[in-house]
C-alpha cells in the first residue's frame, strides 16, 4: 500500500490517494469503506458491485470475528484467502475487529489474555494470536491490531490499562504478522486526553503503515470529540494514513475530516437502510428550499425519507431527481414502498445501493472542497443548513 497527501485545507483536512498493490486505480482520500458481513455488503450482491461509482467503492471493510462461525481459518487460507474466496480480485479489504453492528468492544471482560467482543457467536475472548490466525488466512490489504476500547464512562485507572494492552498487543501482532498486508496501529484511551496523547506518541513509534483509531462511537460528546482527534492527529507523521471508526454521520464524518482522518467505515448506511430510510440531504449542505419546508409524516427531516410512509404508495418519481444511481435510474419510491410493505429483501437492496451512491457523493463533495481551499465554508454552510432544518422541524412539530 502507498499513501501520499496531495492538497490541504486552511487547517488539518487533507485530500490524498491510497494505492492498492492489487488495484491498478488510486483511491482518493477522504473516503468511506464500505461494511460487510464476511466480506460482502450486506444488502449487495457481487454482481451489483460495479454500479457503485469505481474506484470510490473498491475499498470493503470486513470484521475478521465474522469468519468465527463457518470456514475455518485454514479452509480460508487454502482458498487463497479473501480476494480468491469471493472473486473480488479489484477490491481492497480492511480488517478490523470492530464493526460496530455485530461485533462490539465488552470491556468488562477483557483481559490481559486478549480482547473481549460481543459477536453473533455469543461474547469471545480473542488473544493476539488467534488474530494473527484470522489475518494470516484471509490476507487482507490493510489490517488494523488488536485493541482494548473503552468507553467514555470509565475510571482513569483503566483507561490507562487499556493504553498499556493495546501497546503491548501491538507489538505482539507485528511479530506475528504475515508478508504482506498494510499494518495500521491501534490508537485508544477513551475520552481521556492524556491517554490518547500517550497512546498515539508509543504506536508512532512503530514500525506500522498507517493508525486505526479505536474507542468513538463510545458515548463521547460530539463537543469533546475535536480536542480529542486532534490530540492524536498533531502527534502522528503526515505521511501515513489513518482510519477511524464510530464516526457515521455527516456532522461526525466533516468533524473527523477537519481533524485530518483520511478513512472511514459506513455503518451509518446499514442502519438507514434496514430502517427503510434513503439518504436525501443536498451534497453541499445547502438547501434552496429550506424556507417552504414543512415537517409532514413522510419520515423526512431534510436528511432522509422513509420510504415506508404511505404518502410514497403512489409516487412514481425516484428517490432523488437527477441522482445517477441504479436505483434511481430503474425504480420509483411507489415501487420501493411496495418492497418494503410485501417484506422483499429487494428492498434493502435497492435501497443500500442509492444510500451508498449518495454517501459516496457527499465524500467526493468534501475532497473537491478541500482541494479548492473551500473545506472550511464548506464544513460551515453544511451544519448551519442541517441546524436550521432541525430548528424548522422542531417549529412544526
Amino acid at each position: 500500500m502507498k499513501f501520499a497527501v496531495k492538497a490541504w485545507s486552511n487547517g488539518s483536512a487533507r485530500a490524498g490517494v491510497v494505492q492498492l498493490g492489487n488495484f491498478p486505480h488510486p483511491i482518493e482520500t477522504p473516503c468511506l469503506l464500505l461494511s460487510t458481513r464476511k466480506g460482502l455488503p450486506f444488502f449487495i450482491s457481487p454482481d451489483l458491485l460495479p454500479s457503485l461509482p469505481s474506484p470510490d467503492s473498491h475499498l470493503l471493510q470486513v470484521c475478521p470475528l465474522h469468519f468465527l462461525e463457518g470456514l475455518s481459518p485454514k479452509t480460508i487460507s487454502n482458498s487463497g484467502g479473501l480476494h480468491q474466496m469471493l472473486g473480488l480480485h479489484d477490491y481492497g479489504f480492511a480488517a478490523v475487529t470492530r464493526d460496530s453492528i455485530q461485533c462490539l468492544p465488552e470491556y468488562n471482560s477483557t483481559n490481559k489474555v486478549g480482547a473481549s467482543f460481543e459477536t453473533p457467536c455469543g461474547r469471545l475472548l480473542i488473544k493476539p494470536v488467534e488474530y494473527m490466525e484470522l489475518i494470516s488466512s484471509m490476507r487482507p490489504n490493510i489490517w488494523a491490531t488488536l485493541a482494548d476500547e473503552v468507553p467514555t464512562w470509565v475510571s482513569d485507572k483503566r483507561n490507562r490499562t487499556s493504553v498499556d494492552r493495546t501497546v503491548r498487543w501491538l507489538d505482539d501482532c507485528i511479530a506475528l504478522s504475515p508478508a504482506g498486508g498494510a499494518v495500521f496501529g491501534a490508537i485508544v484511551g477513551g475520552s481521556n486526553v492524556e491517554e490518547r496523547r500517550r497512546c498515539a506518541q508509543e504506536v508512532a513509534k512503530r514500525n506500522v503503515s498507517g493508525y486505526w483509531i479505536g474507542g468513538f462511537g463510545l458515548g463521547e460528546s460530539r463537543d469533546e470529540r475535536p480536542a480529542l482527534l486532534n490530540t492524536i492527529t498533531d502527534i502522528l507523521p503526515e505521511e501515513k494514513p489513518r482510519l477511524i471508526c464510530g464516526l457515521g454521520l455527516p456532522e461526525e464524518v466533516l468533524q473527523g475530516v477537519a481533524s485530518g482522518i483520511d478513512l472511514f467505515d459506513s455503518v451509518y448506511i446499514y442502519h438507514l437502510t434496514l430502517g427503510g430510510f434513503a439518504l436525501t440531504f443536498p451534497l453541499n449542505g445547502v438547501d434552496e428550499n429550506e424556507s417552504d419546508f414543512q415537517l409532514s409524516d413522510n419520515g423526512s427531516d431534510r436528511t432522509k425519507i422513509n420510504l415506508r410512509a404511505t404518502v410514497y404508495r403512489k409516487d412514481a418519481s425516484p428517490i432523488v431527481e437527477g441522482c445517477c444511481c441504479y436505483t434511481c435510474q430503474n425504480h420509483t419510491k411507489a415501487y420501493i414502498n411496495h418492497l418494503l410493505n410485501v417484506h422483499e429483501m429487494l428492498a434493502q437492496t435497492l435501497i443500500e445501493i442509492h444510500n451508498t451512491h449518495h454517501y459516496l457523493g457527499f465524500f467526493r463533495a468534501i475532497r473537491e472542497a478541500i482541494k479548492t481551499g473551500n473545506f472550511e465554508q464548506f464544513h460551515r454552510q453544511f451544519i448551519e443548513g442541517r441546524r436550521n432544518c432541525v430548528a424548522v422541524a422542531a417549529m412544526h412539530a
